[in-house]
């Protein structure tokens, strides 16, 4: 035989040997955003989570304040509603009202309740930032993560190997006049009843944390998953120096992914390299009854997009106005961001307990 003829196989197949692989992708990584709130069920979104392959975690809050989250009903029925109908997709994390918590049977009652979202499936438990911003004693004493009222209700959390999603605290902007060059300062405009600046009757935010931090060394057992970075935006090197203390934390980037690419490129790259299996990515991205559902959903399509470039390419990406270089992350370090944190520090994931019902057109 010809040695052409010996060579034309290998030189056929020649192309797919020499072709390197294809990039990862958001659609391929089988993400999951792992804090929003979305309490509608809608086609296009379903459409979405189908076309990217996404999950979201679905968690409720009672925020006397904003608009939708007054009161823990309807926001149960809504999310237990939203994951069934998502078939899977939208896993969804129940709360309490601490508004009476001086009362008596308080931890008892809220216990009770939060067994019962547990048996509808409910993954974990938000506990929010009125404890330590909002809520206080009879004599006017702001209440705190760790106090002795919250104990009975986070040991049975943790004794049904359920989640604590902590949001504590806020940005130090929070504690600033508003500025315009501040990421949330639009926020505190619109929601002056957190703007704690001009208040200096309410906690600073390092009691806070520091309550938060002693709630972490008091219920070792408990996993819990620091919102927004743990409300430690400012500087990676703070969250660093809470995941060397508390084995027990994790955090995730909702509506903070801004506040890590305002940081210095190279530092929190180092950060998210060394800690790679304590954070989780996420968004924070709300739809009620009664928004534009299709345009925020496009919103939140645009900002899973822009922050993969982010986290996944060398950029750049605007963030603010500002053309920021993305991370550039190794592979397998993406995939724990985007994925196997989240099964990892939230485990009711792994295996949805929601039924599914029929899927409407």
């Amino acid at each position: 035989m010809p040695r052409i003829c010996r060579l034309l196989p290998i030189l056929a197949f020649a192309p797919l040997l020499a072709a390197p692989p294809a990039p990862l992708t958001l659609a391929k990584v089988g993400a999951i955003d792992a804090h929003a709130h979305i309490f509608v069920d809608d086609p296009g979104i379903r459409q979405m989570l189908s076309r990217l392959d996404l999950r979201f975690v679905n968690i409720t809050v009672v925020d006397p304040i904003e608009r939708g989250f007054e009161l823990l009903e309807p926001q149960h029925r809504y999310a237990l509603e939203v994951a069934r109908a998502a078939a899977g997709r939208a896993p969804w994390v129940s709360t309490f009202d601490p508004s009476d918590w001086e009362s008596p049977g308080f931890s008892s009652r809220s216990i009770a309740a939060l067994e019962r979202t547990f048996r509808d499936g409910a993954v974990g438990v938000k506990i929010y930032k009125t404890i330590g911003m909002y809520l206080k004693s009879a004599s006017g004493r702001y209440v705190m993560p760790d106090d002795p009222a919250f104990a009975p209700i986070l040991e049975a959390i943790a004794a049904h190997d359920k989640t604590v999603y902590a949001h504590i605290a806020e940005p130090i902007g929070a504690w600033k006049p508003l500025d315009p060059n501040d990421p949330d300062s639009s926020y505190y405009k619109e929601n002056p009843g957190w703007h704690m600046y001009g208040h200096p009757e309410r906690p600073s935010k390092p009691q806070i944390l520091a309550a938060r931090d002693r709630m972490l060394g008091l219920h070792p057992k408990l996993r819990v998953v620091g919102c927004h970075l743990g409300s430690m935006e400012e500087d990676v090197a703070d969250i660093a120096a809470r995941f060397d203390r508390h084995p027990n934390f994790a955090v995730d980037t909702s509506a903070r992914v801004t506040h890590l690419a305002l940081q210095d490129r190279g530092k929190v790259r180092a950060f998210l390299l060394k800690y790679q299996d304590r954070v989780l990515y996420a968004t924070d991205h709300v739809i009620l009854p009664g928004d534009d559902v299709e345009a925020k959903r496009k919103r939140w399509e645009a900002d899973l997009l822009r922050d993969w470039d982010y986290f996944a390419t060398a950029g750049p990406v605007e963030y603010m106005g500002r053309s920021v270089a993305g991370l550039s992350l190794p592979e397998p370090v993406l995939r724990k961001l985007y994925r196997d944190n989240a099964l990892r520090w939230v485990p009711g994931l792994a295996s949805p307990q929601t039924r599914p019902l029929t899927l409407k057109p």
